[in-house]
């Protein structure tokens, strides 16, 4: 068992913290990347951006052509723009529709132009101007653009860029989110920089300030009378003060990551290894104790709350009653089977099991129950609101009467579980927290804030595993209850075993019935029911026994799928109701392959 246990935990944790990437499966077998952009702004006195953009496409499989979208903000044009390729010719569609300037490049492996490219690389270049893109404001000038947009359909592996700005004088810059900064430098009047890989869906913007004075004379730019130069510094100190902040958190979160499988190991080591009882046996034929099928169930059956018992205990309590005659069967026909609810015994009977009778004698008439009717009954809504309560009640009894917080302790330490249990939410609610923090505040804009999220998505994942996990993993039973569950679970092993029943088999009925209460219990009574049908058979039964065996036979499974319907009716009843800033740059936009 013990080792069962480790082997869990170790596998559980190993696919927690090992299944990181996903693999998508796409019907289209061709792919291509750009794996570098170049761009080459030349910001001119007037306000006008000469751009110059490169990109360098790979393409693994036939394509038509690749496209361009350049939006413009309002006010913002374009103009003079060239198209021209390395490695394939060219024909070019263009047109403005919704602000957006749209490229569309056809490429051919031909000077005909009538053959696709396939399998090669292609260099495409695109040249355009743009104004009113540089703001001139009181005390400064300033240029926003992006420089990578995240319209792109795939990444770039490298972006390099180079900007000429009018003088060499008075000039500072920001390049956001700074994560995908390889290098950069400003020497003299030229910006250059290069980029880690840009994944798809991201910006990458560069915010220039310069002398206002160098735009003296400059229709091509707009024109703001005010100053905000100390306005967009405290903007991108700001802004550069969150992304520290967010790389803090993110690692934060990293290093609870990788620290997290260590935590329930020894949750486990302290509180879930289970102790050692001098017990070698094989199987039980006779009841390993006197307890009601009803505490067996609570007890073995259940791998959570263990010490509540589940249906399988509650139909148990019915076989049982019928057992000892408190039910007695009156008519066996193929269709129906009637009981009779004697009441002579009923002031013996423990709680829970007067639960289950004054479920029955509610839906008896005349103390009669037609067990084909019962279905039809817990169909309603209301009553199968009443048949859920009522359950609920049998169980908090079963507890009340036989398995007290003390007793339980006899069989069983929680303590473990609690622990492991409090933990699992815990990451459950920092994965959930944080998580959402990254992804909707911009934290994915730093390193620590993609490795935050990343950890708090596992977190989450190891919090809803470890939450999963049945009670014993990091609970313990107690030498007095790891001895009681192993002798049931032979027991089960023993009514499982077709073999083992057809070499033992019971020598009364009485044994028989008692087999087939507490198989429902443990959840094999349909086993011990086939072999009981052979001994049937040969005659082996006396006649004054024969409820339980005619029960199951007929009746069971009118009474299981009654009892289903009722809690799933009302399952589904309460189920019912129901509950300017960094990245603003004019460029950007994005482009593909078609």
């Amino acid at each position: 068992m013990v080792n069962k246990k480790i082997v869990t935990i170790f596998l559980l944790l190993f696919l927690i913290t090992s299944t990181i990437s996903c693999v998508y499966a796409d019907d289209d077998d061709r792919s291509y990347s750009i794996t570098q952009a170049l761009v080459d702004i030349i910001v001119d006195t007037n306000g006008m951006l000469h751009i110059n953009e490169t990109f360098d496409y790979s393409f693994d499989g036939t394509f038509n052509g690749v496209y361009r979208d350049i939006p413009l903000k309002e006010g913002e044009s374009i103009s003079n723009i060239h198209v021209s390729a390395e490695g394939a010719y060219t024909k070019v569609e263009q047109h403005q529709e919704d602000g957006t300037q749209h490229i569309k490049i056809y490429l051919y492996s031909d000077a005909a132009k009538t053959q696709p490219i396939s399998d090669t690389n292609v260099k495409v270049h695109i040249s355009y101007d743009m104004k009113n893109v540089v703001t001139v404001y009181q005390d400064t000038a300033s240029l926003q653009y992006q420089l990578w947009g995240d319209q792109w359909a795939v990444g770039v592996d490298e972006l390099i860029t180079t900007i000429h700005l009018p003088n060499d004088n008075g000039n500072e810059y920001w390049l956001n989110p700074t994560k995908y900064t390889k290098t950069s430098s400003l020497d003299g009047n030229t910006i250059t920089s290069t980029s880690n890989y840009i994944d798809s869906g991201n910006f990458y913007e560069i915010e220039v300030l310069m002398p206002e004075s160098d735009f003296a004379n400059s229709p091509n730019a707009i024109h703001i009378d005010k100053a905000a130069k100390k306005e967009i510094e405290q903007r991108y100190n700001d802004y550069q003060a969150n992304e520290k902040m967010w790389d803090n958190i993110g690692s934060l979160i990293g290093i609870l990551f990788i620290i997290s499988p260590v935590i329930p190991f020894f949750i486990y080591r302290k509180y879930g290894v289970e102790p050692k009882v001098n017990y070698e046996g094989i199987y039980e034929r006779d009841l390993p104790s006197n307890d009601p099928p009803a505490v067996v169930n609570a007890l073995i059956q259940k791998r959570y709350n263990i010490g509540t018992p589940d249906l399988k205990g509650f139909e148990a309590t019915i076989m049982d009653l019928i057992n000892r005659k408190i039910f007695k069967i009156k008519s066996n026909e193929e269709k129906h089977l009637i009981i009779e609810l004697d009441e002579t015994n009923y002031d013996s009977l423990t709680l829970d099991e007067k639960d289950v009778f004054d479920i029955f004698k509610t839906i008896a008439k005349d103390n009669l129950l037609d067990l084909s009717n019962v279905k039809d009954y817990l169909s309603d809504e209301h009553n199968a609101e009443w048949f859920n309560n009522r359950i609920k009640s049998w169980k908090n009894d079963v507890a009340y009467e036989h398995l007290s917080k003390s007793r339980l302790k006899q069989f069983f330490n929680n303590e473990g579980n609690k622990i492991a249990t409090y933990y699992s939410i815990a990451c459950i609610i920092i994965g959930v927290l944080f998580g959402s923090l990254f992804y909707l505040e911009n934290g994915l804009n730093t390193t620590g804030g993609t490795i935050g999220l990343i950890g708090s998505v596992f977190l989450f994942i190891s919090g809803f595993v470890i939450y999963m996990l049945p009670e014993d993993i990091f609970g313990q039973w107690t030498k007095e209850g790891r001895l009681y569950m192993l002798k049931w679970k032979n027991f089960k092993k023993f009514l499982s075993d077709n073999s083992l029943m057809k070499e033992h088999p019971p020598e009364s009925i009485v044994i028989w019935n008692q087999y087939l209460v507490y198989a429902t219990a443990l959840g094999v009574a349909d086993k011990v029911y086939e072999s009981m049908k052979l001994h049937v058979g040969e005659g082996n039964i006396d006649d004054d026994y024969l409820d339980s065996y005619y029960y199951y036979g007929t009746g069971y499974y009118m009474m299981h799928n009654a009892i289903d319907t009722g809690i799933q009716t009302a399952n589904a009843n309460s189920d019912s109701s129901g509950f300017g800033g960094v990245g603003g740059g004019s460029g950007g936009g994005g482009g593909g392959a078609f």
